[in-house]
């Protein structure tokens, strides 16, 4: 059983501790007859010997900018030349005008909001169904986050129900690109554009993902992007911000430089009132590089082997593959993510899906969880700061405003994961996924007695 707050990292860890030592790749078995085999979980055979790639992908390109940048005694980047190198390939890459290196996905959420002077009484809207880190960077300028109900057929932030959360205190609206899929930027942009409300982009899991032909992270006033060692592009830890806005662009690098400018001249210093170290280092920028000549071909094989999965996925009652809204061109497919509908596998519980699934030998979680009811949150409304500043009525209306039923549903009941270094695998590797959930519906009914 997976337990209750079981995060996407530890899950990611597990599985590259379970897979270390083994093969890219994955044996050539034939689903000719699995059905007919007992699940693993009640003694049966192993239907799939795990092997999916393990994460992350490196080589000799790896090393030798290691090596460089170790051999240049330069490795910091207010005196290196890589992460300035790193910044303008990432730029091109995605079609910015300006790209700022940081040291994580949350230091760039943390900057972006931070140069937009985000503080104490400010509202920022947030999707409920995301990683914490998402509110962490709200709470920590000690404004208030506000969470809105999920899209469940997307496991997207519901656009429609963004406009309800506005007040004349929202200061951004930071949607966020889960799993690698674009939330519905169309009608998030129309609502900032309508109500004067500068449009972040958390697109930390959506490396390459596009809406409408263009890259996402580069339609909002800034996208945050991170480099986190799970990541579909990864150097352990690092992020990105990109803009077309100069004048954004500066006030992120003064705000990440201790409120300071750089030499070149484009960027002066800021005059705001805060600043911090967020800065990139010159090994993490040298990683980058040559992680970025895999990408693109990582990024490919990730979505014909999804393609595939939501094929045969799509023909087991009870399994819908997440939907893409019409906008989408491509999903960096960060994650794959499916509903589970137990009244097509005799009442069999999600966790006792997942746990008959991983038995089978196929990785995969329940996701994120109600992070609006998670003890981390709700106690906010006790914390002295924000009584300080809200008083205790405004933070116990805040706690009623932050329900959302529809994730209630899609969080506890429904939601499985599978990570994106799976859909890295072969094609028999797709199959081998739909032939384990194909045995354990046929099977549900013994199971649910266990």
């Amino acid at each position: 059983m997976i337990p209750k707050n079981f995060s996407r990292r530890k899950f990611i860890n597990t599985l590259s501790i379970a897979g270390a030592g083994v093969a890219i790749g994955s044996p050539q078995i034939t689903t000719a007859g699995s059905l007919k085999t007992k699940p693993a979980i009640l003694g049966g055979t192993k239907a799939f010997k795990p092997a999916f790639p393990q994460w992350p992908v490196f080589g000799q390109a790896e090393e030798n900018r290691l090596q460089a940048v170790l051999n240049s005694k330069k490795w910091g980047r207010l005196n290196g030349s890589v992460v300035p190198e790193f910044e303008t390939a990432y730029a091109k890459l995605l079609g910015a005008n300006h790209c700022l290196a940081v040291s994580s996905g949350t230091s760039a959420l943390y900057t972006m909001l931070g140069a937009l002077d985000v503080g104490p009484g400010d509202e920022v809207i947030i999707p409920v169904y995301t990683f914490i880190a998402t509110y962490n960077v709200v709470v920590l300028n000690y404004a208030l986050p506000v969470f809105v109900d999920t899209d469940i057929e997307t496991f997207q932030i519901d656009a429609d129900k963004i406009e309800q959360a506005i007040t004349p205190e929202t200061k951004v609206i930071m949607p966020v690109h889960i799993g690698g899929s674009p939330a519905h930027v169309d009608s998030i942009l129309e609502i900032g554009n309508k109500r004067k409300i500068p449009v972040i982009e958390d697109a930390c899991q959506a490396h390459l993902a596009e809406w409408k032909g263009r890259k996402v992270g580069t339609y909002g006033l800034g996208g945050g992007f991170s480099f986190q060692s799970s990541k579909n592009l990864n150097c352990a830890e690092g992020g990105a911000i990109v803009t077309h806005d100069e004048e954004f662009a500066q006030k992120c690098y003064s705000f990440h430089n201790q409120g300071q400018g750089k030499q070149h001249a484009e960027y002066n210093p800021g005059a705001g009132t805060r600043g911090t170290n967020m800065r990139m280092t010159e090994f993490q920028g040298g990683i980058l590089l040559a992680q970025m000549t895999r990408i693109a071909e990582q990024c490919k094989r990730r979505t014909q082997n999804a393609a595939y999965l939501n094929k045969l996925l799509s023909e087991i009652p009870g399994i819908t593959p997440a939907k893409l809204y019409d906008g989408t061109s491509a999903s960096a497919y960060h994650l794959y993510m499916f509903r589970y509908d137990k009244n097509y596998f005799a009442g069999l519980s999600r966790a006792a899906f997942i746990s008959a699934l991983q038995a089978e030998g196929i990785p995969c979680s329940g996701g994120y969880g109600m992070i609006n009811k998670d003890k981390y949150v709700t106690e906010l409304a006790q914390n002295r700061h924000y009584l300080k500043i809200y008083g205790e009525k405004m933070m116990k209306e805040w706690l009623e405003r932050n329900q959302c039923p529809q994730n209630d549903i899609l969080s506890t009941e429904q939601a499985v994961w599978f990570t994106q270094n799976m859909l890295l695998g072969t094609v028999n590797d797709m199959e081998q996924i739909a032939a384990s959930i194909r045995k354990i519906q046929k099977h549900a009914p013994t199971l649910n007695k266990r």
